[in-house]
């Protein structure tokens, strides 16, 4: 996400981004008829928010930029990620991935020592790895090989796994995910699959991803308690599954 932090909002008209959880943490695939849950994702750039409105609008989960790279920390995010809590939303952290700048496990550790963590309490999610194309210098692919990137993105899950004993869910787009880990499929058998299509399906998944377990279908969403627009967000399955999610049950 780039808005000083989405590109998705650039990219993700016509891509698709996939999120597909573990078979231990995430309930088996939906069918196309199957429960969804609706939720959002939101950052600084939405200014104030009223999360009790966004609970009454039927908003029932929320990933909220956390960090990015190794140096920024989102403003709002203090205030967001409680008052999230408090208004009965289930809440996960994200973090905008710089992989040029560190390592990734330097950036697991500064989402985790940054709000980041993971606490079974039925409205914490594991954490969000936002990877999407590159919104400044230094090339789609941050600069790395397919086998960098690969590498990069292990050193930040192990991190985070390590670090809080949750598989992190990643947000990726199914053109930048192949082009830049070279159709990659490891990831799927324990990471939670996010993908961004801004259209009427969630679209072809990134490679070997069985089902997707959030989908961001479009970034100019309205909801009641935020002003301007935001993206929305489906579950893949009901909020009780949800909630098994988030309690690592």
């Amino acid at each position: 996400m780039v808005r000083r932090l989405s590109v998705r909002r650039l990219l993700a008209t016509g891509l698709t981004v996939v999120a597909t959880a573990a078979a231990a943490l995430v309930a088996t695939a939906a069918p196309a008829a199957a429960a969804t849950t609706p939720g959002i994702d939101v950052s600084n750039y939405q200014g104030a928010i009223n999360w009790t409105s966004v609970r009454n609008a039927g908003i029932q989960f929320a990933f909220i930029k956390a960090t990015e790279g190794t140096s920024y920390k989102d403003p709002r995010f203090n205030t967001n990620y409680p008052n999230a809590y408090y208004a009965g939303v289930i809440r996960g952290a994200y973090h905008f991935a710089r992989p040029n700048l560190s390592g990734g496990a330097a950036q697991a550790d500064f989402l985790v020592n940054n709000g980041g963590a993971w606490s079974a309490d039925s409205r914490t999610l594991p954490a969000a790895l936002d990877l999407e194309a590159n919104p400044y210098a230094g090339g789609y692919c941050y600069g790395l090989s397919t086998s960098g990137m690969r590498t990069w993105i292990s050193d930040f899950v192990n991190r985070y796994k390590a670090r809080t004993s949750r598989y992190a869910v990643i947000y990726t787009t199914t053109s930048w995910w192949n082009t830049c880990t070279g159709s990659w499929s490891a990831p799927w058998a324990n990471n939670p699959l996010w993908i961004a299509c801004w259209c009427g399906s969630a679209g072809t998944l990134p490679a070997g991803a069985p089902f997707w377990s959030f989908w961001q279908y479009t970034s100019s969403g309205t909801v009641s308690g935020i002003s301007g627009n935001v993206d929305r967000n489906y579950w893949n399955g009901d909020r009780t599954r949800l909630i098994a999610l988030a309690n690592n049950t």
